[in-house]
């Protein structure tokens, strides 16, 4: 009788020993895909920073702009832009 445990004999099958291969197989994979999918939402987040919120930002600047002309205008009693550019009716056809 062999001295070695029952682990030991078990852990030399070859059924055993191609599953802890694909297993050490599909661990380097998730590390790899994890690593790409780390660097892709870094590139992703960093073109957002850089291309969109400055838009963002000048948007709601244009926006907070709007708003002050059109408080000024009420205020003053003046129409606005857009009320009387909507209450203008194109002239009439001539005959």
């Amino acid at each position: 009788m062999s001295k070695e445990g029952i682990l030991a004999r078990v852990s030399n099958y070859a059924i055993v020993q191609s599953g802890k291969k694909a297993a050490i197989d599909a661990t380097f994979v998730a590390k790899k895909l994890a690593r790409s999918t780390g660097n892709a939402a870094w590139i992703a987040g960093s073109t957002f920073l850089i291309l969109f919120v400055p838009l963002i930002i000048a948007m709601d600047r244009e926006q907070q702009l709007t708003e002050l002309e059109m408080q000024q205008a009420s205020l003053l009693g003046t129409p606005s832009f857009a009320a009387a550019s909507a209450s203008a009716s194109p002239a009439p056809p001539a005959p």
